[in-house]
């Protein structure tokens, strides 16, 4: 048996968990009073009317048709006069699914590239020892303090001097990687026994080896948080490809969606089909992933 097999054996061997409370009797506290539980179902129904309400608004309002009173009071979530119409002038207006493939190229190209250097990062900064490491954290903590608009200009004139300029990659390279990501895979690193490691490089595992077989199998829950913020991020990013790209041919959704507002400011129906538009892949995303959400977030580095 190799050095690393055995480490990683005995340190598998734990005792069974305590149970920490009561399954009966008076004095249970893991069971709440029949206040406490009135309290929290109201706050849940209070946050889920705040988060929910206003997706459900827009969702209604892109249904309405064009005689219906989007005013009322009390709102009238439920279509009287239910319509695709909306859906249809939005597409005849601006090429969708090409804005839509642009956002797609945008987000994949950026989770693809921030998972590789937040996980090579992560590992260099937890797991490997250099001089100025210090510094190099110092360095990603202070990236974190500044506004993203503090960095749009000297972006823009690198991307402008690249020759990226109103392309897809240069609205890609800013956000190739993200200081938080490297930040969040280095701590999943550092929940990693150094004798693991150690144990690896004394059977001969090379660099490569001990993040193939030992980091990755470790990290890929906080991995999948990374992709998942990314994929998101790069989706609903406004602002930077507004900037970068002139040309309406090369737009991404979010930009290309802007166009709604101004040319059909007195149609709140084609603006609100236009963002359900946009929201349906992030939508789609989470309900498909967040088991890996959730796992990633909870899950430890060694499993015993």
């Amino acid at each position: 048996m190799s050095a690393t097999a055995a480490i990683v054996q005995e340190r598998s061997k734990k005792p069974a968990k305590e149970k920490l409370f009561r399954t009966g009797g008076a004095g249970d506290i893991s069971k709440p009073t029949v206040g406490g539980l009135v309290f929290r179902y109201v706050l849940l129904v209070i946050v889920l009317i705040l988060v929910i309400g206003p997706f459900l608004w827009q969702l209604s309002t892109s249904f309405k048709g064009a005689g219906e009173n989007l005013y009322t009071f009390p709102p009238n979530l439920i279509p009287t006069q239910p319509t695709l119409e909306n859906y249809t002038k939005v597409t005849d207006f601006i090429p969708v699914y090409q804005y839509a493939w642009h956002s797609l190229f945008v987000a994949v190209v950026q989770v693809i590239s921030n998972v590789v250097f937040a996980v090579f990062g992560g590992y260099a900064l937890a797991c490997m020892k250099f001089r100025g490491k210090g510094i190099a954290l110092g360095i990603l903590f202070s990236t974190m303090l500044l506004p993203g608009e503090v960095t749009v200009t000297s972006n823009l004139l690198t991307i402008n001097g690249l020759g990226l300029a109103n392309t897809l990659w240069g609205v890609i390279l800013p956000g190739a990687i993200g200081a938080m990501n490297v930040l969040l895979v280095a701590t999943a690193c550092r929940m990693i026994p150094a004798e693991v490691l150690d144990a690896a490089t004394v059977d001969g595992a090379t660099t490569w080896q001990r993040i193939r077989h030992i980091v990755w199998p470790n990290v890929r829950g906080m991995v999948s948080v990374v992709a998942i913020f990314t994929f998101i991020g790069a989706w609903d990013d406004y602002l930077w490809p507004l900037m970068v790209i002139t040309d309406p041919n090369n737009y991404t959704l979010t930009v290309g969606m802007a166009y709604l507002n101004s040319n059909f400011s007195p149609d709140p129906r084609l603006i609100a089909a236009g963002t359900i538009i946009a929201l349906v892949p992030i939508i789609v995303l989470f309900s498909v992933t967040q088991r890996f959400f959730f796992s990633g977030v909870q899950e430890g580095a060694v499993k015993g």
